[in-house]
């Protein structure tokens, strides 16, 4: 269990502002924090020859199915975490398979939801991540990939440490109650808003532009819900945390941001000054998913054998 009552006692004896916790966590490296352990075992660093541009088409450049697919693994991931939360099931077998090895999933079980507000939300954004999944095979076709192995149970814990939510010992388990499923589900929604604002220029096809950017939109309806009730909900503190821990781990730029501000106000939209949202390029989703912010990481948090992609580009710096 991890409700209300831990959050506010863990962020009770934190002192330090978010600023410096942010600037503690990436200096001293999140696997320091004990991400990187059993569940995230990550290949060394590789060298990868990049070839061409960020182009879609020749030329060298990734290819727009190599694009859909990387967005297809996110999608896997997302909708496996929503349906076993709603649902208490996963995905049907035949949404899984596909190219390369099919891998399975770890944890996760039906939420039992006390808010009529929050299984509302969780039952629309499962349906959402469902269909992103078959619309994404569908534009795919022999070309999809399988669902890569997902492990919710080592890797919640592991983002849960590094965020300082709990100590040794302690679980975190999202799929426990409201506020555990909230959290875990903010974890999620800014990385999918950010991968597909950074993978679409990478995008080509007109068709599937236009199809990336009506699932970019969706996400981002998604996220604007789970971040105002996470506020609403008086867990603005815990999600910055993991905010935080999530921005330490995809680079030296401070883009990432809670849901709320300086002196307390609400931050449903994390933009920029002219109020433009942020992308992550694939490397940086990667480092987030992986819950390692080494370069050359392979595999290892949410993706304990890695993502499921064909081009080395999209999963490595």
């Amino acid at each position: 269990m991890f409700g209300k009552q831990l959050v506010t006692d863990m962020i009770s004896r934190s002192a330090e502002s978010g600023a410096d916790r942010r600037a503690f966590l990436r200096t001293a490296g999140v696997a320091g924090l004990g991400v990187i352990g059993a569940t995230a075992v990550a290949a060394p660093a590789q060298a990868h020859e990049k070839k061409g541009g960020g182009g879609g088409g020749g030329g060298g450049g990734i290819s727009d199915g190599a694009i859909l697919n990387f967005a297809l693994n996110l999608e896997y991931l997302e909708a496996e975490f929503y349906s076993r939360a709603f649902y208490g099931r996963g995905l049907d077998d035949g949404l899984t398979t596909g190219k390369l090895n099919r891998g399975d999933v770890n944890g996760g079980r039906k939420v039992p939801f006390k808010s009529k507000l929050v299984r509302g939300i969780a039952e629309e954004i499962a349906n959402d991540e469902i269909a992103h999944v078959k619309f994404l095979r569908g534009a795919l076709g022999g070309a999809a990939v399988a669902r890569p192995a997902i492990d919710f149970t080592g890797a919640f814990n592991a983002a849960a440490k590094a965020a300082g939510l709990i100590k040794d010992g302690q679980t975190f388990d999202a799929f426990a109650d409201d506020t555990s499923f909230l959290l875990g589900a903010f974890l999620f929604e800014d990385v999918g808003v950010t991968a597909y604002k950074g993978g679409a220029p990478l995008i080509s096809s007109k068709t599937y532009l236009d199809a990336a950017a009506g699932i970019l939109a969706v996400e981002a309806y998604h996220a604007g819900a789970v971040r105002t009730v996470i506020y609403t909900e008086g867990l603005a503190d815990a999600a910055n945390k993991i905010s935080d821990a999530r921005d330490s781990l995809d680079g030296k730029s401070d883009d990432d941001q809670g849901v709320s501000q300086a002196g307390g106000r609400i931050n449903v939209t994390p933009v920029d000054g002219n109020a433009i949202a942020f992308g992550r390029t694939p490397q940086q989703v990667h480092n987030i998913a992986y819950l390692n912010p080494a370069q050359g990481v392979r595999s290892g948090g949410f993706f304990p054998a890695g993502t499921n992609n064909e081009d080395s580009r999209l999963t490595t710096t």
